[in-house]
């Protein structure tokens, strides 16, 4: 209990580092919960965002389980965005309890525990995934919950777990299927075996049947905003190259293969930190001291069952080349190694680091050969440095916690559209865009941070969009402004006080994916023509700051009768 209350305590401290940013002022939000999170304020007041393509979008894709545990919370006066800053620290902690029983599964010695969640812990907080709110924060807890379950054979709790995770994070049901399949393997005698217990394919084949009866509703129901985009399409769009929306695409074949965000086999943090995370050399040495139990003793000690750890790293790998082989068909292939390389190098480096530490310091039994006291300190010297360097690694890193909070720069905007009618709809390219849904509960026709070009349904409607807000922006015609205005029941614009200087647009890397249309904008600069919405902004505005200006879209359809 001790050692498990002092790995809650780490996990609560880091958790509270988390909690200081995401509450370091009042407009602060999660990148990710931008997009999964913001729509759910519909819960709070069905009058918000109402017939709204990007969170009609986001809604629609966000698993059921993920959106009742939101909705509920709701009902009783929550806000969601709100709740999803204390999700982190509350998820952390459950996480860290299943992590400590799973290490203690696999080797009875509560160090080996301790050391483990310390290493999650640091790997979670190094990342966004725990601090984001959305439904893969919710993995963690889950799977390792069902991970633990399965060591101690406990049909029913792990088949509970299996289902949460289905309701939440469905995508890694595929690993839970593949994981429960080598369970009923074995390797005997150089030769692949399976199980001769009646009881193993009982156990097993109801989780198997479980995960894909949760899964077929996910294969059977096609969405409105599909299908998803092919490999084909896809390397011949701007949008998944370097500088595009979602970067997938590269020529750098290590960029590619290991460190790529959505494409890479290795958790992105492991490639950007400046010291390699502890856990990486510690785990490989995993095998090692499991090889030579003489020389290491409380390898012995060891459970067989820590073969699950391998099991789950192949299933992940075999997951992450058919992702890859399929392109786009399961989701990004990144997401079925990197969450599992998290937990197994950091239950592997704390077991190896145990068993290291107990070849150092043997216990009485095995202390019949005293050792020379030069021997002794260096032991201690050893284990000290060791030791510190694993606690105070995060302070050796410039960013941790990194929970990629935005924090937004223009409060009177977003409180100044909070107080417009709820049905407005705001025409921008401002990046400031990004943040009035969250902020201001208000509709934004478009935004880079929606620009997400995954489903082709949904995307097609994005880019015309675009496409036509960059036309209507930047025409020298009035008809054409006002027909945009119409078409699609634009309220307000919004201006960035430079978006009408050429290198706002040559800049820009978002806005160059939209050809040729961008460039036709940039040439219209560039000659010195003055576009019509520009010749407005001193009759129309409604609201400025030095960064922004704000014009009603009415006084630009009534400037028609004027002329």
């Amino acid at each position: 209990m001790f050692w498990l209350a002092f790995s809650l305590t780490w996990a609560a401290i880091y958790g509270i580092l988390g909690l200081q940013q995401a509450f370091g002022s009042q407009y602060v939000v999660q990148d990710d919960a931008r997009h999964h999170v913001f729509w759910m304020r519909r819960f709070l007041d069905p009058d918000l965002l109402a017939n709204d393509l990007i969170a009609d979008y986001f809604q629609s894709i966000a698993p059921w389980g993920y959106t009742l545990f939101y909705k509920f919370f709701a009902t009783i006066g929550i806000d969601p965005i709100f709740l999803s800053k204390l999700l982190p620290i509350i998820l952390g902690m459950i996480a860290t309890v299943y992590c400590f029983g799973i290490c203690f599964q696999l080797l009875p010695v509560p160090l080996a525990g301790f050391i483990s969640t310390l290493l999650l812990n640091q790997n979670l907080w190094f990342k966004d995934d725990l601090s984001s709110g959305t439904p893969r924060a919710f993995l963690y807890p889950l799977f390792l919950a069902f991970l633990y379950y399965l060591l101690r054979r406990s049909l029913v709790s792990s088949l509970i777990a299996l289902a949460l995770l289905g309701v939440f994070y469905p995508q890694y049901l595929l690993i839970c299927i593949g994981i429960l399949i080598l369970q009923l393997c074995s390797w005997e005698n150089g030769r692949l075996s399976l199980s001769s217990q009646r009881r193993d394919y009982l156990f097993y084949g109801a989780g198997i049947g479980l995960a894909l009866l949760m899964i077929l509703p996910y294969v059977l129901n096609s969405s409105e905003f599909g299908p998803v985009v092919t490999a084909a399409d896809a390397r011949a769009m701007p949008e998944f190259w370097p500088g595009g929306r979602t970067t997938f695409f590269t020529d750098n074949f290590s960029d590619y293969w290991f460190c790529g965000g959505r494409t890479g086999m290795l958790p992105r943090e492991w490639c950007k930190l400046s010291f390699p995370p502890p856990q990486i050399f510690l785990g490989v040495l995993l095998p090692i001291v499991l090889r030579y139990p003489s020389r290491f003793p409380l390898a012995k000690q060891v459970s067989h069952q820590v073969i699950l750890l391998v099991k789950l790293l192949l299933v992940s790998f075999g997951f992450f080349f058919l992702a890859h082989a399929l392109l786009f068909k399961l989701y990004l292939p990144s997401r079925y190694t990197e969450h599992g390389l998290r937990i197994v190098m950091a239950i592997a480096a704390g077991i190896a680091l145990t068993v290291l530490l107990d070849a150092i310091f043997p216990t009485r039994s095995r202390q019949s050969q005293s050792r020379p006291w030069q021997k002794q300190v260096l032991a201690v010297g050893l284990t000290v440095i060791i030791s510190a360097f694993i606690l105070l690694y995060p302070t050796l890193e410039a960013e941790f916690p990194d929970v990629a909070y935005e924090v937004g720069g223009v409060p009177t905007l977003y409180e100044f559209f909070a107080q417009q009618p709820k049905d407005s709809l705001i025409a921008s390219v401002s990046r400031e865009a990004d943040f009035i849904p969250t902020f201001s509960q208000r509709s934004v026709l478009v935004s880079k941070e929606y620009a997400i070009p995954l489903l082709v349904g949904y995307y097609q409607q994005i880019r015309q969009r675009v496409v036509d807000l960059l036309v209507a922006q930047y025409s020298t015609d009035l008809a054409d402004v006002q027909e945009f205005i119409k078409k699609y029941g634009v309220d307000f614009w919004l201006l960035d006080r430079s978006a009408f200087t050429p290198g706002y647009l040559a800049n820009d890397s978002w806005l160059q994916q939209y050809q040729p249309i961008a460039t036709e904008a940039l040439t219209t600069l560039q000659q010195g023509k003055m576009p019509v919405v520009a010749t407005m902004m001193e009759l129309c505005t409604v609201f400025q700051t030095e960064e922004v200006i704000v014009l009603q879209a009415d006084c630009i359809l009534e400037k028609r009768h004027a002329n």
